[in-house]
């Protein structure tokens, strides 16, 4: 399409009024929570529903087709339903990496390459067709669905490559966070000193999938596992309820509502050049200290599960043939242990993983309550016992919990507690 018949297009009443926020703080600070809601979220509904991975991402797929449909019929931007389809499209994104990498067992490496060229294409054909990428000029039909294109492969690539961090580094899901938080810094102070800002925008908005993840991750995994035990359905539910009086706002406010959008393409040259190809030597040097920091962490020694460093020099403790592992403890307090796995064995047999993980917990807390009094009693069998038990707990637990690991790790548990 030549410039001419763009400019057809906009005398002929067939360009929108601009469908998308003004970039403004307060749209930095939705898309963070939804991008947070998308981790927990996802994993909050994948362990409700019971139904797999893939039967998940077909019923969120159907979701985001009608979501879609209704911001696409719109003609001007609506905060409720922009962030609403943001808010699915951030779970289903996140649901079609989950799948690559623990359904068919894709590595990260392979995905975060494979979403990152998806993205490289979806921007190159956007901009060949409509000869801008700019935010600012989201006014006609075509331009909207390559929009969402974009964003769509933005959250699949923002979570592979967060995990594919997590992977090679080690780190917790606390400190992870400070990663895209600093980049994002990197790349706001790159602005505001001259970067391309279409360029920054991008790059920023990947790497808020990161962080918001990170940060659901954080808030939502039990403290066992480096988090602060918030669970992923309180942590959706407050990240949800900011996200809704943020839209409130914003919706009363029109704070964020272009009133004059792009109808024709920005002239494809800069009035500042030279500043530009300076700030993007600035972002090269960037990737390369951050690949160089990643590298260098992931040739590190990862950090030492939590359940090592409690048990110390007794971690690898072993029973000898035939000996009991609960002979030395009160039947009382073995009964109780004992109950409570039967439960939770029952609950995930039942595909009731809500209840196995509640009911899990009374299991960590008899346990951690108990302590003080059984491991004196027999340190190795109650070391034994309690690698078992954290077993157990990061099977119940896991973010895309597998029924079959989890009755074999409590039955595993259950013919120790006999």
């Amino acid at each position: 399409m030549t410039e001419t018949s763009r400019s057809e297009t906009v005398r002929t009443g067939r360009v929108m009024l601009s469908k998308v926020p003004e970039i403004t703080v307060w749209f930095w600070v939705i898309k963070i929570l939804c991008t947070t809601v998308g981790e927990s979220f996802a994993d909050w509904i994948n362990v409700t529903l019971g139904n797999g991975l893939i039967p998940t991402a077909l019923i969120f797929t159907f979701v985001l087709a009608w979501v879609l449909a209704w911001q696409m019929i719109l003609t001007r931007y609506v905060p409720f339903v922009y962030w609403l389809t943001v808010v699915v499209v951030s779970v289903t994104g996140t649901l079609y990496t989950d799948i690559l990498t623990d359904t068919l067992g894709v590595p990260l490496a392979v995905s975060t390459s494979v979403f990152a060229v998806a993205l490289a294409v979806v921007f190159g054909v956007w901009w060949a067709r409509e000869r801008t990428l700019s935010i600012h000029s989201i006014v006609t039909v075509p331009r909207e669905s390559f929009y969402w294109l974009a964003v769509l492969v933005t959250f699949a690539l923002g979570t592979a490559a967060g995990d594919w961090t997590l992977q090679l580094t080690g780190w917790g899901p606390g400190t992870s966070v400070l990663l895209p938080a600093a980049l994002i810094v990197a790349i706001v102070i790159g602005w505001r000193l001259g970067a391309n800002p279409v360029l920054s925008f991008w790059l920023a908005y990947i790497l808020t999938r990161p962080l918001g993840a990170n940060l659901g991750d954080w808030l939502g995994l039990p403290k066992d596992q480096q988090g602060l035990g918030l669970g992923v359905a309180l942590t959706s539910v407050i990240f949800l309820t900011a996200i809704l009086a943020t839209v409130v706002y914003l919706t009363r406010s029109r704070a964020d509502v272009i009133e004059e959008p792009e109808s024709t393409p920005a002239p494809a040259v800069t009035s500042r050049p030279a500043r530009e190809r300076v700030m993007l030597g600035f972002y090269a040097v960037i990737a390369v200290a951050t690949g160089a920091l990643l590298v260098g962490a992931a040739g590190q020694p990862h950090a030492t599960p939590a359940s090592a460093e409690e048990s110390g020099s007794s971690v690898n403790a072993t029973l000898a043939a035939g000996q009991s592992a609960t002979a030395h403890f009160p039947a009382a307090e073995v009964a109780k242990l004992r109950t409570i796995s039967s439960d939770s064995l029952a609950k995930v047999q039942a595909g009731d993983q809500i209840a196995a993980t509640a009911r899990i917990k009374d299991l960590e807390t008899a346990w951690d309550t108990d302590q003080p009094t059984l491991q004196p009693l027999d340190d190795t069998s109650w070391n034994v016992l309690d690698r078992q038990i954290d077993s157990v707990l990061k099977a119940v637990r896991a973010k895309n919990p597998d029924p079959a690991t989890e009755t074999k790790t409590l039955t595993t548990l259950l013919t120790s507690l006999r």
